[in-house]
């Protein structure tokens, strides 16, 4: 996991409102591409560009200028899906589902993205980055996180109608929300209400 990069993505709500969500780790920034099942409909990775375009959103520092085809949009989506049943059934302490992480691994054992220095000194990606080596460099963050120290601190936001999916790596350890400018905040101007209708 690249914790020195800026983090955060913009995401936007049903209702259109702008917020910021830090999911905590690279391959959980994937998760908000769309999903199996229901999640579906949330569906952004079409084609090449859509997947450049998450990478340069992404904590990626600095944007990978990357050569993608088609089929590694496809190789994204289903380390993606793959990904997204493996994190739920772990926050649900049930058993990771073999299939998925078969297709984890297989993904995490393909060349990943690898760091080098351009000749002003500055941080680049070495050689001819693709694709593969982006879903690779996913795959292997998400290996990191499932088998890593904050494996236990993996949850998904405490809002009922959210089903964002982040790491607390806060040292208290006692984050709720997927982001408090957004579901944080509805559950205080609920509480808020509840509190005054009591009071009424």
């Amino acid at each position: 996991m690249d914790s020195s990069a800026t983090t955060g993505l913009t995401l936007r709500s049903h209702t259109g409102v702008a917020y910021r969500f830090d999911p905590g780790a690279l391959c959980l920034e994937l998760l908000t591409t769309g999903g199996p099942g229901p999640y579906r409909r949330y569906e952004v990775l079409h084609e090449p560009a859509d997947l450049a375009a998450w990478a340069e959103r992404s904590r990626l520092t600095p944007t990978p200028a990357l050569k993608i085809s088609a089929a590694e949009v496809t190789d994204a989506r289903r380390l993606r899906d793959a990904l997204f049943r493996v994190v739920l059934a772990h926050t649900r302490g049930e058993p990771h589902p073999p299939g998925d992480i078969t297709a984890i691994n297989e993904a995490a054992a393909r060349p990943a993205l690898a760091p080098g220095i351009s000749p002003t000194g500055d941080r680049q990606w070495a050689g001819n980055p693709t694709g593969t080596h982006l879903v690779a460099t996913v795959a292997q963050d998400a290996v990191e996180l499932l088998t890593g120290p904050f494996a236990h601190r993996i949850r998904t936001c405490a809002a009922e109608d959210c089903h964002l999916v982040y790491v607390d790596t806060s040292r208290p350890g006692r984050r709720r929300w997927c982001s408090m400018e957004h579901c944080g905040n509805r559950h205080k101007v609920k509480a808020l209400r509840a509190r005054n209708a009591e009071k009424g």
